[in-house]
């Protein structure tokens, strides 16, 4: 509280003889009420005063926030006020900018013009948008997006104009910046939905896979069982045929082609036998894709298991498919060893297949191994014909393939994507620019300590 002095100190006893005390005491009370009244006063200056400097400095610090640029200017266009972000562009300062006209920071007529016409719409209260090209302190030219509205005082009256703007450039680059952010989400999405079709049909599979196997193993055994009896009724009718039979019978014989018929019986074995493994190697492909996540988990080097589907690949079916690979660092995966082979041995077999179409050139393929601090990259890069562009979302989809009848189940590729997802990574595939398909594959990698 203010430190004044009382009103009786004004008044030595002497100088209130003569007068009625009741007058005095008035006198007096009046004073204090006066006295307080303006203690009252004071403190509430006081505090008012705290309100406005903690006002202006909210204000202060909004206005340096601020990563648009903002003018305040009068009827005229002088500038009244500016912010940090204003000053940075054109490098100059805030007391630089004071009372210096808008048309000064402008780069070209047309910008004039529109500063020009947006005055003349905020004059009709009128909010305007314009577009003006500043001078930043380089002498560059930068477009800026300029909101432009009046401004007025406490009574209402229009005193001035209040823009606001962000540089072009920075809107270009957050729209840039949401682009990718909306592409990596629908890329994500597609992934989690792919995903999801793919647990969805691992379990599907699985019951399918149960009900074909009791079917196939009764067919199987059976062939095998017919193989045995037709040797034996075979045995049978030679010697039967070498009896002297009967007119009748050797004419029911020949009507009956009998002969014909015991000559077809182990070719339809045969043909059947073929046709119940080729079903249960089917089945087999489907109870590995519903239950790729089983096996041992272990540390797997990567060349070697890269190395050891290359050489069961050109031993078996592949024996002139010319592969180029080298033998990289050292790099350990999580995983399973015999799921990943499968995989290898699947990228490479199919890389065969393409590079080997009727009319290529000699197929060969190249295998390169990369890894950074986290991941190691293997590419599989062949010079078959490509991909089909309609059939590059369809690749990895289970039952798809593009091979003839009796030559792929379409499963291999599903299986082996469902395998390195479930190891962590990632499984593409695209054509390169100098022919051929490229398969990518990508796995957290083990950074052991030696």
């Amino acid at each position: 509280m203010p430190n004044l002095p009382s009103p009786l100190q004004h008044f030595p006893p002497g100088e209130l003889e003569g007068v009625g005390e009741d007058t005095w005491l008035d006198v007096i009370h009046k004073m204090e009420e006066v006295y307080s009244k303006l203690v009252t006063d004071e403190v509430e200056l006081e505090e008012k005063n705290a309100q406005l400097e903690q006002s202006q400095q909210f204000i202060f610090s909004l206005l340096s926030a601020m990563s648009d640029v903002l003018i305040a200017c009068n009827q005229d266009g002088l500038i009244e006020e500016t912010n940090a972000a204003l000053c940075e562009l054109v490098g100059r300062s805030e007391q630089s900018l004071r009372a210096t006209p808008v048309v000064d920071l402008l780069a070209d007529a047309q910008s004039v013009q529109r500063w020009q016409l947006a005055m003349y719409h905020a004059a009709s209260h009128e909010v305007a948008v314009v577009e003006l090209n500043l001078i930043d302190f380089h002498g560059q030219v930068v477009p800026v997006d300029m909101s432009c509205t009046p401004r007025h005082n406490s009574m209402g009256r229009q005193v001035g104009r209040v823009l606001v703007g962000r540089p072009l450039g920075e809107l270009k680059r957050a729209y840039h910046q949401l682009r990718e952010a909306h592409e990596a989400l629908k890329l994500a999405q597609q992934q989690l939905l792919h995903s999801e079709k793919m647990a969805s049909l691992g379990r599907l599979v699985a019951g399918v896979a149960h009900e074909l196997n009791n079917p196939i193993s009764f067919v199987l055994g059976n062939v095998h069982v017919l193989q045995r009896y037709a040797t034996r009724l075979t045995r049978y009718l030679e010697a039967v045929h070498r009896l002297d039979l009967p007119d009748a019978v050797r004419a029911l014989r020949t009507e009956l082609r009998i002969d014909h018929l015991v000559g077809d019986l182990p070719s339809l074995m045969e043909g059947t036998l073929e046709g119940a493994k080729r079903t249960a190697d089917i089945v087999n492909g489907l109870k590995r894709f519903s239950n790729a996540s089983q096996g041992e988990v272990t540390q797997v080097e990567l060349n070697a298991v890269v190395e050891r589907a290359i050489h069961w690949v050109q031993k078996g079916t592949a024996p002139h498919f010319e592969i180029h690979w080298t033998h990289g660092d050292d790099c350990y995966v999580n995983g399973n060893a015999g799921q990943l082979l499968q995989v290898m041995m699947n990228l490479i077999q199919n890389a065969s297949d393409a590079a080997s179409a009727e009319g290529a050139k000699a197929p060969q393929l190249d295998i390169h191994l990369a890894q950074d601090a986290h991941n190691v990259q293997l590419h599989f890069a062949d010079n078959g014909p490509g991909i089909a562009a309609e059939h590059l979302s369809r690749v990895f989809d289970p039952f798809f393939t593009t091979k003839s009848v009796g030559q792929g189940t379409g499963l291999g590729l599903s299986i082996s994507y469902g395998i390195i997802e479930q190891h962590g990574g990632h499984l593409t595939c695209a054509n390169s620019s100098r022919g051929g398909a490229v398969f990518s594959l990508s796995l957290p990698m083990l950074n052991l300590k030696r």
